[in-house]
């Protein structure tokens, strides 16, 4: 019998495009049940996907801050969140919610 070899699935790896960032971010806020430390992360995926260096410049934070705010191991400052989002070239929307 043959062992299959697996690797660990990387979302980061699959956002390639300005689009497919914000329908992932989207998603996650649809998921997240308002778990900050969840969209923290999402944002992280879509920091890597574009560039931890860049997306930490582009901020005006170090990189080793950023990696720490979006490991989704905890809630960075909302301002953190505004700095990233705003970095990573995306916006976040209000909607009213239904039910």
């Amino acid at each position: 019998m043959r062992k299959t070899k697996t690797t660990r699935y990387d979302v980061a790896e699959h956002l390639r495009t300005p689009e497919e960032m914000a329908a992932y971010l989207e998603a996650c806020l649809e998921e997240a049940k308002g778990d900050a430390a969840f969209i923290a992360k999402a944002l992280g995926d879509i920091a890597r996907a574009r560039g931890m260096g860049q997306v930490a410049r582009d901020a005006g934070l170090s990189r080793e801050s950023l990696y720490k705010a979006l490991s989704g191991e905890r809630s960075p400052d909302f301002d953190t969140i505004l700095k990233v989002v705003n970095a990573l070239g995306l916006r976040l929307h209000a909607a009213a919610a239904h039910g």
